[in-house]
C-alpha cells in the first residue's frame, strides 16, 4: 500500500498499462531464444491464458506481527476473482481467456524487484517464443505518490487511486477546520512518506494552514532507538496533533514503543495506508488510537452471484495446494497441513484436513461492505480488459492511432520492449567531482558555485564601510586628545591609557577585515588571534582606568598600570599561541549546506581554544564592568566610572547575544555575525567612553578644569 511499492513501479513504469497491478502481455509473431542469468524462488499464484496479466501484492511480512497478511491476500484474490468473471462473460474479450502471474513482495523492496524481473523474463532457464506462444511465456496498486504524476517522466503510468497531494490539501482542510494550527508529521523513509512530507511544508505555508512542530521519519525494520528518540520527540512537543503518512507495519512498530511509553492524549490523523488496518484495532491500541481522523481509499460495490455474498470463495482444487493458499487455510482454521511443525501436535496444535467449512468462519476476507483497495483492484482487471476489447472492436478508419488506424492484437501482445543486463553501458551514471555539479540535462559537470562573505556583496560593503568609518573616528578622536592633551579631561586617569585605549579600539575596528573575503590560511590563523588580543588589550585599558578611578591600591602608579595591560594582555597572546600551535583554523570547503554549492569558511580548529579566548576576554569584561558599578557614586562632577559602566554593560550584552546568532548561522553569515559582534562592541565603547569628553573638550571648555571635573566649581550656564 502507498508508495513502498512505487520504487518497484518505476523500473517497470515503461511496461506497466494499468494502476495496481503490473500488467505485460505476451503472443508472438516471430521466434526468438532467450535465457535467463538467474532464477529466484518466490511464492506465487499463476493461470495460463491467451494474454497474461502480472500482479505483485503484499501477502507475507519480512517482519513483526503475523506473517500471513490477510488484507494482501484479499487483494491478490480480487484480482483472480475479476480474470475469472471476466473470462465467463461471453460480451467482453470473446475467444480470448485471460490468466494471471500473481507473486508476493513480502513487503521488501528487493523481493518487489525479483518479483517485477520475473514478471518481465518469465523464470524458464531458456524458452523460445513462437506463434501459439507455448513454453513460459514472459507476462506483462496503489501507487499514491505524487512523484508518479510527471507525465513527461512517467508517460505511460495511470492511476487507479488518487495521488497523495489530494490526501495532503485534505488534512490540511481537516487541521484549519478544526484550527489545529500546531501539529507533528510522521512519515515513512520511502518516495510515500518523504514527497509528502516536502508537499506539506510547501502547501502549509501558502494555505496558512498551521505550522508543523516537528517532521520525523520512522525507520524501516525494527530500530528501537530510533523509535524511542520519536516518541521522544512527540512527548516533549507541545503539538497534541500527530499526522503520519506511513505503512502498517511502521505504525505498529511505533504504536508498540508508545504504548510502551504511555504517551496518550494525542489526536491521529492517518494516511490511506493504515487507516483501516485490523491488525491496529486491538485492546492495546485503540486506548491511544480511539478517535483518530483517517483518510480512506473510497469505497465501491462488487456484485457477484455467490452465496452468502462470499464472492472470495474461490479455494477449489484448481489451486488449491498452492503454498499462497495453505497458508492461508492455516491462519484462519489455526492449524497446519502435514508435516507439521516440530511440536506443533504435542502442543495441542490442529492438523489441517483441507475439508474445514470456510462458512463457519468469521474472517473480515469474507467482509465485502467496506472494499476500498480491493475495489481498485477490480476496476483496473476491467479497465485493461475493456481496453484490449475495444482493440479487438476497433473499425479501420475509427481507430485511435495514426490516419485513425486500428491496430492488431498480436502486435500489442509478445512484443520485446526491452532487457536488462548488468553488463550494458544504455546509459553510465559517474558521480561528478567534488567541486562540480551536474548541470540541469544532468549530461556534464559543472563548477559549483562558491560563497563567502565578499567584499563586492551588498553586506560585505556594509560591514567593510562600518570598519573603516569606526577606524576613522579611532584617528579623529586620538587626534583630539593629542591636541588637547594638556587639558584636565584629557589628564585625567592616566592619559597614556586614553591613548592606549584608542589604539587599541582601532585594532579592534581593523581586524574585522580579516573576516570578509575569501579565506585563506592566514586570514584564518591571524582573524581570531587579532580579534582576541586587540580586545584584551582594550578591555585590559578600561580595567587598569577603573582601578584607577577606585583607587583600590595607594601604589598602583604608571609603571604598575602600564605592567598590569602588558601581563593581561600576554595571557591572551599565549592562549592564541597555544591554540594555533596545537590545533590551527584553516579554510575549509562545506559542501554540507547545499548541494550545488561551495560555501568557504575557517574551521576554529579547537572549539576550546575559542571557548577559552572568548571566555577570557568575558572574565574581564565582567570584572571591569563589576568595579566600575562599585564606584558609580563616587562625588566626582566628571565620573569615568559611571561611562566604564555604561560601556562594559553594553559590551557584555553583545557578546552574549553572539553566542547563540553565531552558533545558528550557517556558512558566511557566521562571519558576518562576528564582524557584526565586534563592530557593536567597539563602537559602544567608542562613544560611552570618548562621547561625553569629546562633548566637553570641544563644545563646553568651560567645564574642561581641574575645579569643573572635581566638582569644586560649577560654572553658570
Amino acid at each position: 500500500m502507498g508508495a513502498f511499492f512505487d520504487i518497484y513501479l518505476l523500473f517497470c513504469v515503461y511496461m506497466i498499462l494499468l494502476l495496481f497491478s503490473s500488467f505485460f502481455f505476451c503472443v508472438s509473431s516471430s521466434s526468438s531464444s532467450c535465457k535467463l542469468r538467474r532464477q529466484f524462488h518466490l511464492n506465487g499464484l499463476q493461470k495460463a491464458g491467451d494474454v497474461v496479466l502480472g500482479g505483485l501484492f503484499e501477502v507475507h511480512y519480512t517482519s513483526v506481527f503475523p506473517d500471513f497478511d490477510t488484507q494482501g491476500f484479499r487483494h491478490a484474490m480480487t484480482m483472480v476473482f475479476a480474470v475469472n468473471e471476466i473470462n465467463r462473460n461471453s460480451n467482453l474479450l470473446p475467444n480470448v481467456t485471460l490468466g494471471y502471474s500473481l507473486y508476493d513482495n513480502c513487503g521488501a523492496l528487493v523481493i518487489g524487484f525479483r518479483a517485477a524481473l520475473v514478471l518481465s523474463s518469465g523464470q524458464e532457464e531458456q524458452f523460445l517464443l513462437q506463434e501459439n506462444c507455448l513454453g513460459t511465456p514472459p507476462v506483462s496498486h496503489f501507487a499514491t505518490c505524487s512523484c508518479l504524476s510527471n507525465r513527461q517522466r512517467f508517460p505511460s503510468f495511470f492511476r487507479t487511486i488518487p495521488s497523495d497531494a489530494f490526501q495532503v490539501r485534505a488534512m490540511i482542510q481537516i487541521l484549519k477546520r478544526f484550527g489545529w494550527t500546531w501539529a507533528g508529521l510522521l512519515v515513512s523513509d520511502d518516495d510515500y512518506g518523504l514527497h509528502v512530507a516536502r508537499s506539506f511544508q510547501s502547501n502549509l505555508a501558502l494555505t496558512g494552514g498551521g505550522c508543523l512542530a516537528y517532521t520525523e521519519v520512522l525507520p524501516w525494520g525494527n530500530d528501537p532507538t530510533e523509535l524511542r528518540k520519536i516518541v521522544n520527540v512527540m512527548k516533549k512537543s507541545t503539538a497534541h496533533v500527530v499526522m503520519v503518512f506511513a505503512h502498517e507495519i511502521h505504525i505498529y512498530q511505533l504504536m508498540e514503543e508508545v504504548v510502551r511509553q504511555n504517551v496518550t492524549g494525542l489526536q491521529w490523523m492517518a494516511s490511506e495506508a493504515w487507516t483501516s488496518v485490523d491488525v491496529l484495532q486491538t485492546p492495546d491500541f485503540m486506548p491511544y488510537l480511539g478517535g483518530t481522523l483517517g483518510i480512506a481509499i473510497r469505497r465501491g460495490e462488487i456484485i457477484c452471484n455467490c452465496s452468502n455474498n462470499m464472492f472470495l470463495f474461490f479455494v477449489n482444487t484448481e489451486y488449491f495446494f498452492t503454498f499462497q493458499v495453505n497458508q492461508f487455510w492455516q491462519d484462519i482454521f489455526q492449524c497446519r497441513f502435514s508435516p507439521p511443525p516440530a511440536g506443533w501436535v504435542e502442543a495441542g496444535g490442529a492438523l489441517c484436513t483441507g475439508q474445514e467449512d470456510l462458512h463457519n468462519v468469521e474472517s473480515e476476507l469474507f467482509d465485502v461492505s467496506n472494499l476500498r483497495p480491493e475495489y481498485n483492484v477490480y476496476k483496473a482487471v476491467y479497465a485493461l480488459a475493456y481496453a484490449l476489447d475495444n482493440m479487438l472492436q476497433c473499425e479501420p478508419g475509427r481507430g485511435p492511432f495514426s490516419g485513425h488506424s486500428c491496430d492488431k492484437v498480436t502486435s500489442v501482445l509478445g512484443v520485446v520492449m526491452g532487457s536488462t543486463d548488468h553488463t550494458s553501458d544504455s546509459m553510465e551514471c559517474t558521480s561528478c567531482p567534488d567541486d562540480f555539479w551536474s548541470n540541469p540535462k544532468r549530461d556534464h559537470c559543472v563548477p559549483k558555485t562558491t560563497e563567502f562573505l565578499s567584499y563586492h556583496e551588498p553586506l560585505g560593503i556594509c560591514l567593510t564601510s562600518a570598519s573603516l568609518l569606526g577606524t576613522f573616528i579611532c584617528a579623529v578622536v586620538l587626534g583630539i586628545f593629542i591636541h588637547h592633551r594638556s587639558t584636565p579631561m584629557v589628564r585625567a586617569n592616566n592619559s597614556e591609557l586614553s591613548f592606549l585605549l584608542l589604539v587599541s579600539l582601532k585594532l579592534c575596528f581593523l581586524c574585522s577585515l580579516l573576516f570578509i573575503g575569501r579565506p585563506r590560511l592566514w586570514t584564518c590563523q591571524l582573524r581570531h588571534a587579532a580579534f582576541g588580543i586587540s580586545f584584551v588589550l582594550c578591555v585590559s585599558c578600561i580595567l587598569v582606568k577603573t582601578m584607577v578611578v577606585l583607587a583600590v591600591l595607594k601604589w598602583f602608579g604608571a609603571v604598575q598600570q602600564r605592567g598590569t595591560v602588558l601581563v593581561l594582555t600576554s595571557i591572551q597572546a599565549a592562549i592564541c599561541t597555544v591554540w594555533l600551535v596545537s590545533a590551527s583554523p584553516m579554510p575549509h570547503k562545506n559542501t554540507l549546506y547545499y548541494n550545488d554549492k561551495i560555501v568557504y569558511e575557517c574551521v576554529v580548529g579547537s572549539t576550546v581554544g575559542f571557548a577559552v579566548l572568548l571566555g577570557y576576554i568575558g572574565l574581564l569584561a565582567i570584572l571591569s564592568f563589576l568595579l566600575a558599578f562599585l564606584a558609580r557614586n563616587l562625588p566626582d562632577n566628571f565620573n569615568e566610572a559611571k561611562l566604564i559602566t555604561f560601556s562594559m554593560l553594553i559590551f557584555c550584552a553583545v557578546w552574549v547575544a553572539f553566542v547563540p546568532a553565531y552558533v545558528n548561522s550557517p556558512g558566511k553569515y557566521a562571519d558576518a555575525v562576528e564582524v557584526f559582534a565586534i563592530l557593536a562592541s567597539s563602537f559602544g565603547l567608542l562613544v560611552a567612553l570618548f562621547g561625553p569628553k569629546c562633548y566637553i573638550i570641544l563644545l563646553r571648555p568651560e567645564r574642561n578644569t581641574k575645579k569643573a571635573i572635581m566638582g569644586r566649581d560649577t560654572p553658570k550656564t
